[in-house]
């Protein structure tokens, strides 16, 4: 099973969307094994987008991280960090289509309501930003027997 990290980012706190969005990963198959509310502090966001420290819209994507509490979560399931981001849609909400956490709440170029991990390399160490290993629980879901066949494994 595959680990990412999904960032519920400040519009989506402010705006309630928080359980709307949750319900649409539990809803899809993946498990939540990580959950909490947190005010990000810049060193966290600094680390979180470091592949973007050079580029023009670093300095307000921190402001914005910053500027209210997150919902930080780990999402758990085959192929999760190309699940959730699927399920997210474009970065810009005005591009993204219906049906995508985006397409179906975002219309702002600036504000794009959550943040997901890209890669395995990405999912670890954002992870690590939040979250220690004990915190992050294992444990089964009797509905799993049903969201997988033994091909998807």
């Amino acid at each position: 099973m595959q680990r990412t990290l999904v960032v519920l980012k400040p519009d989506a706190v402010q705006r309630q969307l928080v359980g709307r969005i949750i319900q649409r990963f539990e809803t899809k198959g993946l498990k939540l094994v990580g959950l909490r509310m947190v005010q990000v502090t810049p060193a966290q966001a600094g680390e979180m987008y470091l592949p973007h420290k050079d580029k023009d819209f670093y300095q307000p994507l921190v402001k914005f991280i910053t500027a209210s509490p997150v919902v930080v979560m780990v999402l758990e399931g085959v192929g999760a960090i190309g699940v959730a981001r699927d399920m997210m849609g474009p970065t810009f909400g005005p591009d993204a289509p219906p049906g995508t956490i985006r397409g179906d709440f975002g219309m702002s170029r600036r504000y794009n309501l959550i943040h997901g991990s890209d890669s395995p390399e990405a999912a670890a160490r954002e992870i690590s930003l939040f979250f220690e290993e004990k915190d992050l629980l294992e444990y089964d879901l009797v509905i799993e027997q049903w969201e997988y066949s033994e091909i998807d494994q």
